[in-house]
This record gives C-alpha cells, sequence and structure tokens, in this order.
C-alpha cells in the first residue's frame, strides 16, 4: 500500500504537468475523417509514441493503409498478467465551427460557478482525454517504483471516428504482439460525476437496406389507383409486421439466444437512480414504446431492437404529385444481445420480407454490416477486481452496467484475439462528445489517472 500510496501523491503532485500534456496532445488537430488532416494525425501518433519512449514503454509508429497506429509495450513483469490497453486519437470534425465559444483546438480549463472545472476542446473527452489517464497512471508507477504492476501493451489507433478501416488487417497482422491475457478500453462513461462504472455488455448491430418493387415505372395514381401494387403500401405493412401489440419482435426464434438478466443485477440497476420521465421526457416523449413488461434500462440495455432508420418512396418534393411509385426503400437495423448471430438475424429478416410479398412486386436486399453483442460474466475475477479497485477510488460503489450502443473494436477483439474487454471509462453524458463545445471534468482527468493506477495494482494479484 505504501506503493500505491506514492505513486497516487505522484499523480496528484504531477497534475499540472499532465495537464500540459494533456493540452499539447488536444492542440493537434486529428481530424481522421478529412483528408487535409492527415499530417496532423501522423503528427498525434507521433507524439503519443514519443511520450511513451520517455517514460519507459518500447513503442514505435505502426503504417496502415489508413492512419497510424501506436503500437508500444512494456513487458518483463514477473508472474504478472498482460493486459492490453486500447485508446484512440483522432477525434471529429469541429462543424458547425460557428457554435464553439472558442477555437476547439485551443484547450482551456474552464471554472465554473459551482467550483468545478472543465477541459475545455475537441477530443477532451473522447479519447484524448480518457487514454492520457492510463498514460498518466504508467508514467506514475515507473517513477515511483521503476516498473509496473502488470505486462502492457498500448494500442492507440487513429481511425475510431472513420470507420476503422485499417483496424482488422493491422489486428491480424501484429496478432502475436497484441495478444494479452485480456483487453482495457478507456472510450465509456461513469454512471454519473461521483459514480464509477464498468460497462459489462454492448449491443451488437445489423443493419439491412430493402428496395420494394412492382410497376415498371411509376404510375398516375388516378388511371391506375387501387388497381396497381403499391410498394410503400407494401413496405409499410412488412414494416408493421415486424412488431406484435407488445413490442416483441416476431422474427422466427428471434429470442432464442437472448439471456436473462440475473436478479441481482437488476436489483443493482434498481439502486442507481434511474429515471424513465427525465430520460423519455429530456426528449419529449413520456410512454415507453418497446417490450411491455420490461423497464426502460432492460429495454434499452440488454433486449433486442428493430428499428427504421430511413423509409422513401415516390414524390417527396414540394407541392404534389399524384403517383404510385414503382419502388420504396427503407434501412432498417436490429440491435443485437446474448448471443444472437447477426447472419441468422439476416437470413430470417429478409425471409420474413420475402414471405409477405404480393406476386407482382419483388424485393433486393443490401447489407449494411453486422456484429455480435459482447456480454462479460458478472464473476470474472478481473471484473471484481477492477470494480473494487474504482469503488475504493471513488468511495462509491461502481456500477456495472450495460451499454445500448455498440464499440465494434470490442467485438474485433474477442474474435481475432480472443481477448475479453474491460470498459471502464470517465466520460459523463454531458461531455458533448461529437458536439462543439466539447469538455472532460478535470475530475475525471485526476482521479480516472488516480483510478488506473489502482486497478493496474489490483489486477496485478
Amino acid at each position: 500500500m505504501s506503493q500505491l500510496n506514492n505513486v497516487l501523491k505522484s499523480i496528484d503532485d504531477g497534475l499540472p504537468t499532465a495537464l500540459e500534456r494533456l493540452f499539447d496532445l488536444l492542440r493537434i488537430e486529428s481530424i481522421s475523417t478529412d483528408p487535409a488532416y492527415k499530417e496532423n494525425c501522423a503528427d498525434a501518433a507521433d507524439w503519443l509514441s514519443k511520450e511513451l519512449n520517455e517514460i519507459g514503454f518500447q513503442s514505435r509508429i505502426c503504417k496502415t493503409t489508413g492512419h497510424p497506429m501506436v503500437l508500444a509495450h512494456y513487458h518483463g513483469v514477473k508472474d504478472a498478467p498482460h493486459v492490453l490497453f486500447y485508446g484512440h486519437y483522432d477525434v471529429q470534425p469541429v462543424d458547425p465551427p460557428e457554435l464553439w465559444d472558442r477555437s476547439p483546438f485551443d484547450p482551456k480549463i474552464i471554472e465554473r460557478e459551482d467550483g468545478t472545472s472543465e477541459i475545455y476542446g475537441r477530443g477532451s473527452g473522447d479519447d484524448k482525454g480518457q487514454l492520457m489517464t492510463f498514460v498518466e497512471a504508467c508514467r506514475a508507477w515507473i517513477s515511483e517504483t521503476g516498473s509496473q504492476p502488470c505486462n502492457v501493451t498500448i494500442m492507440f489507433e487513429g481511425e475510431e471516428e472513420s470507420g476503422s478501416p485499417s483496424l482488422l488487417p493491422f489486428l491480424n497482422e501484429f496478432k502475436d504482439e497484441l495478444k494479452a491475457d485480456f483487453a482495457l478500453v478507456c472510450d465509456t462513461s461513469m454512471w454519473d460525476r461521483e459514480t464509477p462504472a464498468i460497462a459489462t455488455a454492448l449491443r451488437g448491430n445489423m443493419g439491412e437496406e430493402i428496395t420494394i418493387e412492382a410497376a415498371s415505372r411509376d404510375l398516375h395514381s388516378g388511371y391506375y389507383g387501387s388497381a396497381a401494387a403499391n410498394p410503400i403500401h407494401i413496405l409499410s405493412k412488412i414494416l408493421a409486421d415486424i412488431r406484435d401489440e407488445n413490442g416483441r419482435i416476431v422474427l422466427d426464434g428471434f429470442y432464442d439466444d437472448v439471456p436473462e438478466i440475473p436478479d441481482d443485477v437488476l436489483a443493482q440497476w434498481g439502486e442507481l437512480g434511474f429515471s424513465e420521465e427525465k430520460f423519455l421526457g429530456d426528449v419529449g416523449l413520456s410512454v415507453p414504446a418497446g417490450e411491455k413488461g420490461r423497464s426502460v434500462m432492460e429495454q434499452t440495455w440488454t433486449r433486442p431492437t428493430a428499428e427504421v432508420n430511413g423509409i422513401w418512396g415516390g414524390y417527396t418534393g414540394e407541392g404534389f404529385k399524384t403517383v404510385i411509385p414503382s419502388q420504396a426503400h427503407a434501412k432498417i437495423s436490429f440491435r443485437l444481445v446474448g448471443q444472437q448471430n447477426p447472419d441468422k438475424i439476416r437470413k430470417t429478416f429478409r425471409a420474413f420480407v420475402e414471405a409477405r410479398l404480393p406476386k407482382d412486386c419483388s424485393v433486393t436486399f443490401k447489407s449494411h454490416g453486422g456484429s455480435p453483442a459482447v456480454h462479460l460474466d458478472y464473476n470474472m475475477p478481473e471484473l471484481q477486481k477492477a470494480a473494487k479497485a474504482l469503488t475504493e477510488e471513488w468511495s462509491r460503489e461502481t456500477a456495472l452496467i450495460a451499454m445500448g450502443g455498440s464499440i465494434p473494436v470490442v467485438g474485433d477483439f474477442k474474435r481475432e484475439l480472443g481477448m475479453d474487454s474491460l470498459l471502464i471509462g470517465f466520460g459523463l453524458a454531458d461531455d458533448r462528445i461529437h458536439s462543439p463545445n466539447e469538455k472532460y471534468e478535470l475530475t475525471s482527468f485526476h482521479k480516472g489517472s488516480r483510478s488506473w493506477a489502482r486497478i493496474l495494482l489490483a489486477l496485478s494479484s
């Protein structure tokens, strides 16, 4: 414990210089989706690699077909686990720039009236501030003890915000170097300002685009009305049939691989103080629309979905045009949980659509990718150790939460490297990531670094 106390004190005393380092990284305009910022992305990778080398890692830049990866190792710790830490140095575009209160790449500490402070700037919350909490924890351990509690490999990606096109080839090429006992991913949030959290589940995703075609051309609705099949009617009926009156999805076997959440976990969620009324009220709604008999937390965290993301056909311009369109289109996404297989769900959905087509109509499908859900065993030793370490730092019981969205790299680590991931982050819901005036709480940065210092020690035992 004396070693840990020295490390934590080092983090406390070094906070001003740690912020200077973070600000240097935040000033680099590493916007991955815009080719105009290609050199900036390379600069960010170079900055991180040099920083890791300076604190004792063996780090290098790995070229890809897109933006470079940073790959670093700190090995040689006997009788200790090997962890892979993942973060990304690229950021979202700043558009629209006129909505920012100051330059997005001119970071600053902003003090609020309530006495709290925030780190302002693009990338502060997603993901530069987050990844630097881990780097600062490693720095403190090495400077104070000459080593680290665990063997660590660090991988910093430069294309997370633009679809990660180089990620899978990189994982395959460097599989032997990346193999570890488990991964640590810092791209998530706390439950609230005082309550740390570990995300134990991520929903998967499967997307489909469908086009239903009837007549060979658009038709006059007076001349052909009622006699000719209307693809929009047909498509609307098919989409409406996906759910029953209780909100359940009726595709054959859809729920076969959907697990029930343990009662003790549901009980813990019930103690988090989540307000369904506020959650829906913040977006102008009041009535949950999913499966009846399921709480909103269950609906958004642990139950599968089928959502129509877009639908179009016929004339949609100004004024009016009385046609029966020849085609109708829709984009549908399924969020998946448990052991649901994206390919199986895709085949079942296509069969569902084809079975409901009238004789004169045809359908074409376009796949928009798919990935399975990720779920940790609640009794996983590493999960329990990390949760205890977080509780000790924040003096609040760590919330074991789920996430309704998807983090593709977590699934890739599982499929390609056979590794589970601990998703531990210190962001907050109001960090405005991907939006103007992005911020990261100063407390998140400071106590996030302290948290990782504790977690590394806890995982080593």
